[in-house]
């Protein structure tokens, strides 16, 4: 494998998992309405475990408010269901046609959790990247010994 292949090999994974963080930092609760909060969370709709964006409209009403629209007015039930039993700490309102959540404001317990829960997965995201630079200077000091890289 060429060096330069090594290294766009490592700049891409590095990338996958600066975004695969973002995502995930997206997916907390931070006491202001976002629908990147929920669109990742799975219903079981008709014994099929499906991811809520696929089967809702989701909308920030405004900012302390998530609207989800299902397509199929049967999923209402099931979507609650989903919300409730997430560890979102959210509780869904349902009128009959939309779900509406309210995202209360956060309490200090509710911070200090969110705080553990971010440098948890930042440090995962750390542990990830070095990994990453690990394998590549394995490959790299693999082709120095087998003298296809000049030092």
């Amino acid at each position: 494998m060429a060096t330069d292949d090594i290294f766009s090999e490592t700049e891409h994974r590095m990338q996958q998992a600066v975004e695969s963080l973002q995502r995930e930092l997206t997916t907390l609760r931070t006491g202001r309405a976002s629908p990147a909060l929920v669109e990742r969370l799975v219903v079981e709709y008709y014994g099929a475990p499906t991811p809520l964006n696929q089967m809702a409209a989701i909308h920030a009403a405004d900012a302390r408010t998530i609207t989800i629209q299902p397509w199929d007015k049967k999923a209402l039930a099931d979507i609650e269901r989903a919300i409730q039993k997430s560890d979102l700490g959210l509780t869904p309102n349902n009128n009959g046609d939309i779900i509406r959540i309210n995202i209360p404001a956060l309490t200090e317990d509710r911070r200090k959790e969110m705080v553990k829960v971010l440098h948890k997965k930042v440090d995962e995201a750390k542990v990830s990247v070095r990994n990453v630079r690990r394998d590549a200077h394995d490959k790299l000091r693999e082709q120095e010994k087998a003298k296809q890289l000049s030092e």
